[in-house]
């Protein structure tokens, strides 16, 4: 970048262009893709958000986000993270447009701004967010259909059998419905799906939790190291269920004005779905205490149909949640491969997207069922990749932006945010590490979990 370039850069402001404008008109070009852009309303990305993000994945919180922090400080750090999670995604969401250029890609606009090594840090830390996140869905989907199962036989199918079972299913969805904006006729049905689970499983732990209690405790357990460890870990967790980091991605499926239609989708996100998974998780720690699972299913007493429907409601809804999250690689994947003066489907681009949809969740789940740990997936990519891409890299961004226009004190706050949440993505990551390395010590190849 040289030195003209950084200077329009860095006096410029993120002004959106306002007034009707056509996809061909004014300084805003939007970039080439295979996917769709400049086209959704905010309600259905909001819509997206919620039901993504309220998926028996994230509802099976309450141990990892509970368990190693108590009441006390659970509720205070869902509550104090909950809202920097949304102040930080809200400032990066104004940063859609800068110098009359649109970046449907997080890591477009870190390089745009800080060079192509930025570009590159920025790319990996967003795939192996996306990559890990799908191996958690595939565990997820195989840990409720082997419950479903379990409820008509002893079957001694193990866990991997179902993990497999799973990612054939997030290839055909992946097929039939390949972009964000195709997932319009879908949200409905998510939404049903969503509140249905999220009711049954309410009324079953407040029926479990309104037994005796005598053997329910709430006590941290493990050395005064392995409390402050595992606190990181949750800390992570909260994180997972917040945000994607992958704003600029689904912002670019927004008509215009974005950044505004964007923010009215994250309200939405941060009301009605922060509600629902924050509840769930308080709901389920209080009703099993320590002892409540990785998965929240597996401590439900039943009854039988109320199990079967949650664990079928859980794999369904699994499906179409995690299109969300892996969206952004088809992307990338289909504007490489893909002949994009084309329809996606059309017979000249129907191999390419079969090929390159069979190695993404070939590969994945191959991973998965080798090392089926859920939490681990969870803590590992909330510690080193979410925190810069949530926190860290927009609080760059402003100060880059808003070098010339912005007053001091609120350049001091982003400088310490990013010092602040730098300590804490080595920390996280260390705490997330030791779990992994302990749990594939204690862990046989192919054992079942």
């Amino acid at each position: 970048m040289d030195k003209s370039e950084e200077n329009s850069i860095t006096g410029s402001l993120q002004l959106e262009p306002t007034g009707p404008l056509k996809r061909d008109a004014g300084p805003v070009n939007d970039p080439e893709s295979a996917h769709t852009i400049d086209h959704d309303s905010f309600g259905q990305v909001g819509l997206l958000l919620v039901t993504s993000f309220n998926c028996g994945y994230i509802l099976s919180f309450s141990n990892l986000m509970l368990v190693p922090l108590g009441w006390t400080w659970g509720v205070i750090s869902l509550t104090v993270m909950g809202l920097i999670t949304a102040y930080a995604n809200w400032l990066l969401s104004e940063f859609h447009f800068i110098d009359g250029k649109r970046f449907i890609r997080y890591r477009d606009l870190m390089g745009y701004l800080f060079g192509r090594k930025m570009y590159h840090v920025t790319w990996i830390l967003q795939y192996s967010i996306l990559l890990l996140g799908n191996m958690g869905f595939l565990l997820l989907g195989g840990k409720a259909l082997k419950e479903i199962n379990s409820e008509f036989s002893d079957s001694p199918l193990r866990l991997q059998c179902y993990i497999v079972i799973t990612g054939a299913a997030y290839f055909v969805f992946a097929l039939s419905v390949p972009t964000l904006s195709s997932m319009r006729r879908w949200l409905g049905i998510s939404a049903v799906l969503t509140f249905t689970y999220i009711t049954i499983l309410l009324v079953v732990l407040f029926h479990d939790g309104s037994r005796s209690n005598k053997d329910r405790n709430y006590d941290i357990s493990g050395s005064n190291f392995s409390k402050v460890m595992n606190g990181f870990g949750a800390i992570s967790a909260i994180i997972v269920c917040n945000t994607s980091g992958i704003l600029p991605e689904l912002q670019s499926t927004l008509r215009k004005p974005a950044v505004a239609n964007m923010r009215k989708a994250l309200y939405i996100q941060y009301s009605v779905g922060l509600f629902s998974y924050y509840g769930v998780s308080i709901v389920g720690y209080w009703a099993y205490g320590s002892a409540v699972s990785t998965y929240l299913p597996e401590n439900l007493s039943g009854p039988k149909w109320a199990n079967v429907t949650i664990n079928a409601i859980s794999f369904v809804q699994s499906i179409i949640s995690q299109h969300m999250f892996i969206a952004p690689i088809h992307e990338t994947l289909d504007t490489q491969f893909l002949r994009l003066d084309k329809s996606i489907h059309s017979r000249e681009n129907i191999k390419n997207l079969l090929l390159v949809r069979a190695a993404v969740f070939a590969g994945n789940t191959l991973v998965t069922s080798a090392f089926p740990f859920m939490g681990d997936f969870v803590n590992l990519l909330g510690s080193f990749s979410l925190i810069p891409l949530t926190f860290i890299f927009p609080s760059m961004i402003y100060i880059k932006v808003k070098r010339k226009s912005s007053r001091l004190e609120k350049k001091v706050w982003h400088g310490g945010i990013i010092v602040l949440f730098s300590l804490l993505t080595i920390a996280t990551t260390i705490s997330a590490i030791r779990l992994i390395v302990n749990n594939i010590r204690e862990y046989h190849f192919f054992a079942d979990a």
